[in-house]
């Protein structure tokens, strides 16, 4: 497998699969080098309607690898008259990645893609050489992930709501935040797939949950 050491700098995301949908989130620091590029960068994408991808690595990349994936979703719809599933998108860019680990770059990128489709809640983690892995509760990227999953080993429950989720998300992220120099930027950005499909939450809504940790 691809070292995940050379690509893990710079970003804090976090995933977590609920019982009614999953919860992303991510700080909004977006680093080369010891420069801050910008403090607002967004590292949740929509790839479809139900469909989304945290961002971990090199930019450039993660950015080609969301318009390629997004094209190939919506070829993937327009041929077969109906939704795409969550495991066929990531078999798409789990294929795609696979093909760039033989050129003298490969992608550089550790991604979350998670969904909602006729099977539920669902989250992938993709590497650079293609392989995927599903997970059934939790997981994070990037350089502040060993604080994230912390939070996410100590607080999460089988069964919890969304709305438990966003919390815990929120949390995690916020520790990584803390602790870790390569994170951090102007807010955290948190997004909801559900069965009503995507949706990225307010700062109002964001700054709503910081709150709630101070009572």
């Amino acid at each position: 497998m691809t070292n995940i050491e050379g690509i893990k700098s710079g970003t804090t995301t976090v995933g977590i699969i609920c019982k009614d949908g999953v919860v992303l989130a991510a700080e909004k620091k977006a680093t080369m080098g010891y420069l801050v590029a910008a403090k607002e960068d967004t590292k949740i994408s929509k790839i479809m309607p139900h469909i989304a991808v945290t961002q971990a690595g090199m930019v450039g990349d993660i950015q080609a690898l969301t318009r390629y994936i997004t094209a190939e979703s919506n070829l993937y719809e327009l041929r077969n008259k109906k939704r795409i599933p969550l495991s066929a998108a990531v078999n798409l860019l789990a294929n795609i990645l696979y093909g760039g680990r033989w050129s003298f770059f490969p992608y550089m990128i550790q991604m979350i893609m998670a969904g909602y489709d006729e099977n539920g809640p669902g989250m992938f983690i993709l590497h650079p050489d293609g392989s995927q892995l599903e997970e059934k509760k939790f997981f994070s990227t990037g350089s502040g992930s060993p604080m994230a999953f912390g939070v996410l080993e100590a607080l999460f429950k089988e069964g919890m709501t969304v709305d438990e989720g966003k919390k815990i998300a929120v949390k995690a992220v916020k520790a990584a935040v803390e602790r870790d120099i390569a994170s951090g930027g102007v807010g955290i950005d948190v997004a909801v797939i559900d069965q009503k499909g995507f949706r990225l939450l307010s700062k109002q809504e964001v700054e709503k949950i910081i709150e709630s940790f101070k009572k």
